[in-house]
């Protein structure tokens, strides 16, 4: 619940047309053995932000950064995603650039290989 009680308590500090990015990871679409709890808890952010874009009151925009195995941890998590590529720390960053400049609200920004 911490990421949706950062939306509930921060919109009250944002200015109109202010932006929260939330995140989240590839379990929430392809789920590994041991993760059930996690990709529960992913998938219900996805609906959450989905949900509370429509919602939220002065033009707060409310996304989701999902990401996949990042390359600086590749070699800890990789036996637990195989055939999973790694992504780039740039590719990440450029997914949390459009969430925060870009216009869209309620989007589920999916950085996967």
């Amino acid at each position: 619940m911490g990421q949706v009680n950062l939306v509930r308590i921060g919109k009250n500090y944002l200015n109109t047309n202010g932006s929260i990015t939330l995140s989240t990871g590839i379990l929430a679409d392809d789920p590994v053995i041991k993760t059930a709890s996690a990709a529960m808890v992913n998938g219900g952010i996805h609906s959450f932000v989905k949900a509370v874009s429509l919602e939220i009151e002065n033009n707060i925009r409310v996304n989701v950064v999902s990401l996949g195995v990042v390359d600086d941890s590749y070699e800890k998590y990789k036996d637990y995603f195989p055939g999973h590529l790694p992504i780039s720390m740039n590719k990440v960053i450029n997914g949390y650039v459009r969430s925060v400049y870009g216009k869209r609200n309620g989007e589920i920004i999916r950085i996967y290989n």
